[in-house]
């Protein structure tokens, strides 16, 4: 994809990524189908643009990325139980009443401070189950540039906004076998270092469909056993 297509400033970013969305077809997990005990839970994928930067080794923040499009990531808090320190989307349980993208905007502004209404959510992903437990339902948002974040200490060690031009390297994803599935361990590249799934599995089907209009599925990938706690 020409960079140039990937610019928060671009008049038609927004609405591309919303006509993608509209034309594919959501597949929903359900906790019976999986044979399993799952929680339901969603994570925000909000789109804005790189701002104060991705903060990563092995990638520059250079003043000609002040167009960029990005999407917000955190490294989650070393006092949390589960998962400490990993990379995640902002997000978390959704609680009863709450429909997935009220969940997720409501996740967003508790962990990274931003507040946005349902009007920005542009639409959602397949679910995705984790082998710790959960029905993931990724939600896309329009956040637009200029955001302003705020990191909730409890939860999130660090905000970092990553150019959506990292997602469409040519060396994404990174595919290894895996002992414990038939299926391979998803992970995408991002600077000099990488993220695993479930949250990699998220963000290649997000390039897939957002960026590139593709139907591509991502539940069979398999997940780092450290993931699974």
């Amino acid at each position: 994809m020409p960079p140039e297509l990937l610019e928060i400033c671009s008049d038609g970013l927004r609405e591309r990524v919303r006509e993608h969305l509209s034309s594919f077809s959501v597949i929903h997990a359900e906790a019976a189908d999986a044979g399993q005990d799952l929680r339901h839970a969603a994570v925000a994928l909000t789109i804005t643009d790189v701002g104060p930067g991705p903060d990563l080794p092995g990638l520059d923040n250079p003043e000609s990325w002040s167009s960029d499009a990005a999407l917000i990531l955190t490294r989650r808090s070393q006092k949390l139980r589960s998962h400490p320190g990993q990379w995640a989307l902002p997000g978390g349980r959704i609680d009863d009443g709450e429909s997935p993208q009220q969940a997720a905007l409501r996740e967003m502004q508790e962990e990274v401070g931003i507040a946005l209404g349902e009007d920005r959510v542009l639409g959602c992903l397949d679910d995705f189950v984790t082998r710790s437990g959960y029905v993931m339902t990724p939600v896309v948002i329009w956040g637009g540039p200029d955001l302003v974040t705020h990191a909730n200490p409890d939860e999130v060690a660090s905000i970092h906004r990553i150019p959506l031009t990292e997602f469409v390297r040519t060396d994404a994803p990174r595919l290894t076998p895996a002992s414990t599935s038939d299926a391979p361990v998803l992970r995408m590249p991002v600077g000099s270092d990488h993220i695993a799934a479930p949250t990699a599995a998220i963000l290649y089907q997000f390039r897939e469909v957002c960026l590139l209009n593709k139907s591509t599925r991502v539940a069979h990938f398999e997940q780092p056993q450290f993931a699974w706690r």
